[in-house]
């Protein structure tokens, strides 16, 4: 059960959490969650908060095993046939979405997800925000603006719109600034990489006013703390399938065979090693779930005629 709190609004959320939770949830039940929300913006950020604590303690959340295809979809209060149960149940039966290890507070919230954990999470401002395996953040909400600090890995954010709070990602000396837009950012060994999937979003580093950007949907940018590394412009179909991780999917669309086994190796125990330097540069497509480096590896051997040792549980050997 949500724990009980001696604020009498997150009371009421937790509520009706509960209640969306049983299986008659009615016509008047709904309407009276909508009158409820209508009196306070800010109670659909809260009843997303309470949802993903609800999860949390839930479980059959805790004991799904990740990855696995991540197919449901977080509505905002105010869309109409909303599905209560559907949403809750979705999100509690998918390992991508393994709510643990949260730690909820009214200044910061720090967040991580484990290797080939992919976790899906709704902010208190009615934001949603998805992370990729290995990765670390930390949210702060404040009544001027709202920060997360990524120190490793990679998530995409759907940020909620609020002209007055602006919504800033911070990956090292690099900053990426949005109203309400959805893009993504990632830590690299060489930068940091921004995917604008809708909107416009602004990008600079701190301490370099010069390094200033802005992106729209469907472009790409490489980023270090004092330079542009790499930028790409109308690339949407390219934006998307670089972010098939949200479902559960590698999408390599003519990626490198090092590159390819490098995101294998992002979500599995199992590493893939390129043995030789020749192979490695070869270009494959195909998806592929990304818990499947054995089935990848078949594929490559199939098309490539190339070798294949699976005699270590540990290390798949292409050669």
């Amino acid at each position: 059960m949500v724990s009980v709190s001696a604020d009498p609004v997150r009371d009421a959320a937790a509520r009706f959490v509960a209640r969306m939770d049983a299986e008659d949830w009615s016509a008047a039940d709904e309407a009276a969650l909508q009158s409820w929300l209508d009196e306070d913006p800010l109670r659909q950020g809260l009843l997303l908060q309470m949802q993903a604590q609800w999860l949390a303690l839930t479980p059959a959340a805790a004991e799904v095993q990740p990855p696995v295809e991540a197919e449901e979809q977080v509505e905002t209060a105010a869309s109409s046939g909303w599905g209560r149960r559907g949403v809750l149940a979705g999100i509690a039966a998918s390992a991508a979405l393994a709510f643990v290890g949260v730690r909820w507070n009214r200044n910061a919230s720090a967040y991580a997800t484990r290797l080939g954990e992919i976790r899906r999470l709704p902010l208190s401002d009615g934001s949603v925000m998805t992370m990729n395996s290995g990765s670390e953040l930390t949210v702060s909400m404040a009544d001027q603006a709202r920060e997360v600090e990524l120190t490793q890995g990679e998530a995409w954010f759907e940020v909620a719109k609020d002209a007055k709070r602006p919504f800033v990602v911070a990956a090292g000396k690099v900053r990426v600034r949005a109203v309400g837009t959805a893009f993504s950012v990632r830590r690299r060994e060489t930068g940091v990489e921004v995917l604008v999937t809708e909107g416009v979003v602004e990008t600079w580093a701190d301490g370099d006013a010069g390094l200033r950007m802005r992106l729209e949907a469907g472009d790409r940018a490489m980023l270090s703390a004092h330079a542009v590394i790499d930028y790409e412009t109308g690339m949407s179909s390219s934006v998307d399938r670089a972010l098939a991780w949200r479902g559960g999917m590698i999408d390599l669309n003519g990626r490198t065979l090092y590159d390819a086994a490098d995101e294998f190796n992002r979500y599995n125990q199992r590493q893939i090693i390129i043995a030789d330097p020749r192979i490695a540069r070869e270009e494959f497509d195909g998806l592929f779930r990304v818990n499947d480096p054995e089935g990848f590896a078949e594929a490559v051997k199939t098309s490539l005629g190339v070798a294949l040792d699976t005699s270590n549980p540990a290390i798949i050997r292409l050669h």
